[in-house]
């Protein structure tokens, strides 16, 4: 079974024909996905309006009050579309922030306009001080949510500490419900923990908990609706993303299964389904179906980019600060933190480095070529 999978992974189908069915899943009509009582709203973003001097808003007038921060580079799953097979190498421990260095800069942030923290990796409850760190983010003047994202395979045990430290939202990746094919996947065992931690949060209040599956073709995209049917019983939004390119995930858009070829799986089975009122900065379209307690979502970073509405910001574990998920360009926090620069300065270098983001991420093929770091570097 598991060569099997091996080989759904790497085999090359023919480019022309694998071409064509892209072609026609992208013409779906998008009316058609979308048509509801709720219409979606897109409005300008009001926060670049009351917020326009703010060293968080770029040239285009988008306000940043979204920071995720990755704590750590290790991790105890292997996945396919975050890490090369033959592994990273991981930055010196000397070189990554120290937890001082991680809540002087989330002050600077809130300070500047940030309200919701996103905490990632790697996998951040690796990260010993994880609690601390916790504990003294959603202590700062400003911030509204703390949220992190895991892939839960030891979280259950930690979530009730982790809510007590102000730990408000969740998200937990799972990109399968089937045990081989998550040994696969992971090149680990632990599924059935996984999908512990994901009862475990809901048991404890956390609603909705968000469950991140990233949807390959050949691989997963056979159980969207096992996943769907996730948010019939429990308040569990299934949010189904794109798979994206980065260094050594093996990317090609053969293995890609568009946002409207995975909406029409669903509809197939689910008729009574319903668009809901998206915010403007939202990465993910929503949606309900009729007599389920959960929601399901679309993340379509390839096919329909969001940048437009983007209000995020990322501190990677090594204390870079990067724009732009897709972009290469990134700005070292770290060293002039060591250097004794003081918060103005620090505040200088975060507002240039916002100023210069660009007005949308490259195509999904230019982004295939550019050389990016792989994800467990750049963080969930």
């Amino acid at each position: 079974m598991m060569r099997r999978y091996a080989s759904d992974v790497y085999r090359l189908p023919d480019f022309l024909a694998s071409t064509c069915k892209l072609v026609r899943a992208f013409s779906t009509s998008y009316a058609t996905l979308t048509s509801s009582s709720e219409e979606t709203i897109h409005p300008e973003n009001t926060d670049s309006k009351t917020n326009s001097d703010s060293i968080l808003t770029d040239s285009f007038g988008r306000f940043h009050n979204y920071l995720r921060i990755s704590l750590t580079e290790r991790c105890n799953l292997r996945c396919h579309y975050c890490m090369p097979a033959e592994g990273v190498e991981l930055t010196p421990t000397s070189h990554l922030l120290s937890q001082e260095e991680i809540i002087r800069l989330g002050a600077i942030f809130v300070s500047s306009g940030v309200t919701k923290i996103r905490l990632t990796g790697g996998e951040p409850t690796v990260r010993k001080d994880l609690d601390d760190i916790c504990l003294r983010l959603s202590g700062l003047n400003g911030v509204e949510t703390i949220s992190m994202t895991s892939n839960g395979v030891v979280l259950s045990k930690k979530l009730p500490r982790l809510k007590e430290c102000g730990l408000n939202a969740l998200n937990i990746s799972l990109d399968t419900l089937v045990p081989a094919k998550f040994e696969f996947m992971t090149r680990r065992k632990g599924m059935e923990r996984v999908l512990e931690s994901i009862y475990a949060a809901v048991d404890i209040g956390f609603d909705p908990v968000k469950v991140n599956c990233v949807v390959m073709r050949g691989i997963n995209d056979d159980e969207i609706c096992d996943f769907v049917e996730l948010t019939r019983n429990k308040p569990i939004n299934v949010r189904f993303i794109e798979f994206m390119p980065f260094d050594g995930n093996v990317w090609n858009f053969k293995k890609l299964v568009p946002y409207a070829e995975m909406m029409d799986k669903v509809k197939q089975r689910y008729k009574d389904i319903r668009r809901l009122r998206d915010h403007p900065s939202d990465t993910a379209k929503n949606f309900k179906i009729e007599g389920h307690c959960g929601k399901i979502s679309f993340i379509t970073s390839m096919t329909e980019h969001f940048c437009a509405g983007c209000t995020r910001l990322r501190l990677l574990a090594d204390g870079n600060f990067k724009v732009c998920l897709f972009g290469t360009s990134e700005v070292s926090l770290r060293e002039p933190i060591r250097a004794g620069v003081d918060d103005l300065g620090l505040k200088q270098i975060i507002g240039d480095a916002v100023k210069r983001k660009k007005a949308k991420h490259a195509g999904m093929f230019e982004i295939a070529k550019t050389a990016n770091r792989p994800m467990i570097h750049i963080g969930g």
